[in-house]
């Protein structure tokens, strides 16, 4: 887990790396859409009220946005209490763990990152990667057809994704079993 030193644009939120054991877990094939996000919304309030219309960019196939941390868990108690299944954020080692799908690169589809494999600020360059398109919303789930060897899309860009970790300035001293790291 993490970034090697020598990786382009690494930060030392990112380090130091280190082996992590993840046990298997099973997550979604793409960011929870606006359509997911209204019928849930539309559950019984377990702890917070949820808008069910939160997103700017209008259209059922495009990720949820705008919603805090606080929404994402009241968005997994409700589905976990209507389906009787238990529904929770990914632990950041999970999160990366399913990004990265075995790989060691810094994206799962390589060492670089353009606007024609994933959705974000394309005038913004990763390392020696040209400028793109910036298209300044978000884009429907899967567009890209570019799943990980998972089968998960949309893992780099479209929007920002939650885990159940509280932020920490680096990994020293980081839970290597795959848990959260909530303290």
């Amino acid at each position: 887990m993490g970034s090697p030193a020598h990786e382009a644009e690494s930060s030392n939120d990112e380090s130091p790396q280190h082996e992590v054991t993840v046990p298997p877990f099973f997550m979604g094939k793409y960011p929870i859409t606006q359509a997911q996000w209204r019928v849930v919304a539309t559950l019984p309030q377990i702890n917070h009220e949820l808008d069910p219309d939160p997103s700017r960019f209008k259209e059922d196939d495009r990720p949820v946005e705008k919603i805090s941390w606080y929404e994402s868990v009241e968005f997994c108690d409700r589905l976990s209490k209507h389906t009787k299944q238990h529904y929770r954020l990914p632990s950041e080692a999970e999160w990366e763990y399913a990004c990265r799908a075995g790989t060691t690169t810094p994206f799962h589809f390589g060492e670089t990152i353009t606007p024609e494999l994933a959705n974000y600020k394309g005038n913004y360059t990763y390392a020696s990667a040209p400028e793109g398109e910036y298209r300044e919303e978000t884009t429907q789930v899967g567009s890209f057809n570019l799943a990980n060897r998972f089968g998960l899309y949309d893992m780099h860009g479209n929007v920002w994704e939650w885990c159940a970790d509280h932020w920490q300035g680096g990994y020293e001293g980081s839970p290597t079993d795959g848990s959260a790291w909530i303290s």
